[in-house]
């Protein structure tokens, strides 16, 4: 595969982009900083989004919709949200087009100007509290647990598929609730289905933290978030859940008569996972030969390739590999057969093993006469054989040690790619070689913007089980009383 993608350890952005094209999963669009979601990789997103979205409904959540656009002046109402989002917007001004003057195509209509200009949803908080303002008027009415499938737009100068991309795929959950305890308890319960979530469906380690002021989503009072670390080293924030306060209630008028009959603000929760998802399934566990899948997350868990000259061959494969497909599916296993002509064997095995297919099962005529399959597993590129009456255990319990044997290999990086740092010269040494930096901080913003200025590194998060620990700051030696996360971020 040498000739399909750049090696990582050469060019890992490069290794990156060539495997998002190679693998089918996205490409560049017309539009500029836009993608298309290939099929392969929309398929691996519809998992998600299943898996996701099964568990907000466990968590009490609906899903529902609200328009992509949304007036200017909303934007105005919570200052330090419009602070936040007023570089990304995306405006639209005008609603009509007409033919040019020359007759060779079309302009912007100069008399069909917007009275109020709308903004192409970067978020939708704004929109939802204007609506929620009808929706409640007492505490009957609460909690509302809303999600929204949606895709959304911040203009981006610097673009990477699915790490930053001017429009991407997210959900986005908005939740109002009777009292401050509440809307905390929703926020960390949120965290912890994105760590499950992270962990047990795509295999990858995360760290459960609080952004630093600075670091929080606009109008927030509390960013919570999940951390995951790449294979180059860099960090990469894989969701979030914030603790809006009252801060839009209050912006948009939304009360409600608590059981005392007394008129208070609504408290709120905002919380969501885009498709950069797919960016970090990529980089935690993908190779040299191309992707690597979790096989929760596989959109085919199985193929089986025959290898046959003719017709006659071909047909004796089919009806020894018939029963085995209807057994494997049965068992709950996503298999496919490709008995394709257009492609050799070799081809095909290239294909799937650049596209992360967890286990590959190759037929000839002296397997069929052997009654065994050739097995090849991704995680480890390792082959043996496998008796047909061994098929349905065997692979039943591979999903499992696959799925294990990727969450370990990436805990193991994780765990090994963390460095505990305790002085300014150490600091700067680590950080161009990679990792989190777990280092105590004097808890102010000039410290954290400074470090940044002269490093490039951000607070990725203060850990949620970080304990008290008395120090001094890595950077400003002023006293500390907790260590905190730094690393270079995508």
């Amino acid at each position: 595969m040498a000739d399909v993608l750049t090696s990582k350890s050469k060019d890992y952005a490069q290794w990156y982009n060539d495997l998002v094209i190679k693998a089918d999963l996205a490409q560049n669009s017309a539009v500029r900083g836009c993608m298309v979601i290939k099929p392969y990789g929309y398929a691996i997103w519809e998992t998600m989004q299943a898996e996701l979205d099964r568990r907000f409904k466990e968590t009490g959540h609906k899903n529902a919709y609200f328009p992509i656009f949304i007036p200017k002046s909303y934007f105005s109402k919570e200052a330090a949200h419009v602070e936040g989002f007023a570089k990304e917007c995306a405006v639209v001004t005008h609603y009509r087009l007409k033919t040019s003057e020359d007759g060779k195509g079309v302009v912007v209509d100069p008399d069909a100007k917007l009275e109020e200009e709308l903004i192409v949803r970067p978020t939708s908080e704004t929109i939802i509290w204007d609506t929620y303002r009808d929706w409640v008027q007492s505490y009957r009415d609460l909690p509302i647990l809303l999600n929204q499938w949606a895709n959304v737009v911040r203009w981006e100068m610097r673009t990477r598929l699915f790490l930053r991309t001017t429009e991407f795929l997210w959900q986005e959950g908005h939740t109002a609730h009777a009292t401050e305890a509440e809307a905390i308890e929703e926020a960390e319960r949120m965290l912890h289905v994105y760590a499950d979530f992270a962990e047990t469906v795509l295999a990858i380690p995360v760290i459960r933290g609080v952004k630093s002021e600075s670091e929080r989503f606009a109008g927030a009072l509390n960013t919570y978030c999940i951390e995951a670390l790449m294979q180059d080293g860099k960090a990469l924030q894989a969701g979030t859940s914030h603790f809006l306060g009252q801060n839009f209630a209050k912006a948009f008028d939304v009360k409600f008569q608590n059981r005392d009959g007394k008129v208070e603000f609504v408290w709120a929760t905002s919380w969501g996972v885009s498709t950069r998802l797919m960016g970090a399934l990529i980089m935690s566990h993908s190779d040299d030969q191309g992707l690597v899948l979790p096989p929760r997350l596989a959109p085919t868990q199985v193929v089986i390739v025959p290898i046959y000259r003719g017709v006659e061959e071909l047909e004796l494969i089919s009806q020894a590999v018939a029963p085995v497909l209807q057994a494997l599916r049965a068992a709950g296993i996503r298999v496919e057969f490709d008995a394709r002509d257009t492609h050799k064997p070799g081809w095909k095995f290239n294909q799937y093993e650049l596209q992360g297919v967890p286990v590959r099962l190759a037929i000839g005529p002296r397997d069929l006469a052997a009654g065994q399959f050739e097995m090849a597993r991704r995680d480890t590129l390792e082959k043996s054989a496998l008796p047909f009456d061994q098929v349905v255990d065997r692979v039943v319990s591979l999903m499992e040690e696959i799925q294990e044997n990727l969450f370990y290999s990436a805990q193991q990086r994780l765990s090994e790619q963390t460095y505990q740092i305790d002085t300014w010269e150490a600091f700067l040494e680590q950080i161009e070689i990679g990792g989190l930096l777990n280092c105590h901080w004097d808890g102010t913003a000039e410290t954290e913007a400074r470090i940044k200025e002269l490093t490039k590194a951000t607070i990725r998060c203060i850990p949620l089980d970080a304990p008290e620990e008395a120090g001094v700051c890595v950077y400003s030696g002023k006293p500390s009383n907790r260590r905190v996360l730094f690393a270079r971020a995508y």
